[in-house]
């Protein structure tokens, strides 16, 4: 019986896992494209080893550069207006009111008292950092419910960096 539990059990994680991968995959292939502006982050901290820190705009905007910890949100949405590239700026905190053409929400999560999309971070292989050194947008893919996925870092040009400018 013991046996029986622990297969079952196993068996419920890996289903969880194929059902998040496949949310993952679809929101990949069918997500908006939205484009964030980065902001400036610590130098120091801008390239430690094999990846980007990052903050945007968008939350520098929506939350302060340095936001009162007391007084942060929840985590929730906020809305933003894209233009014809892509490029998206902060308009405000969603409170649940009907989109604007033009506009999108997007889900923000509060994690040691930063707001962050999707991530804070952009990884990649070693030896890379050149390759993203003028990156000034963070390529998201977000779906109607505010998920998101970081895709990739572009230029002032709004040109894909890195070796996945490829599939562009």
């Amino acid at each position: 019986m013991r046996r029986i539990i622990i297969a079952l059990t196993g068996l419920l994680i890996l289903a969880g896992v194929a059902v998040s991968i496949s949310n993952k995959e679809m929101l990949l292939v069918t997500g908006r494209v939205v484009l964030l502006e980065l902001a400036p982050v610590d130098p120091r901290s801008l390239m430690q080893g094999d990846y980007m820190a990052l903050r945007f705009k968008a939350a520098n905007e929506a939350f302060g550069i340095r936001p009162d910890q007391a007084s942060l949100p929840t985590d929730g949405r906020i809305v933003l207006s894209v233009n014809e590239d892509g490029v998206a700026t902060f308009k405000r905190l969603d409170i649940g009111a009907p989109l604007a053409a033009g506009e999108v929400a997007m889900r923000y999560r509060i994690r040691d008292h930063k707001p962050k999309f999707a991530t804070n971070a952009f990884f990649f292989q070693e030896g890379h950092a050149q390759d993203y050194a003028k990156a000034r947008y963070g390529e998201f893919r977000v779906a109607d419910s505010g998920e998101c996925i970081l895709t990739g870092l572009r230029d002032e040009n709004l040109v894909l960096l890195g070796s996945q400018n490829a599939r562009q």
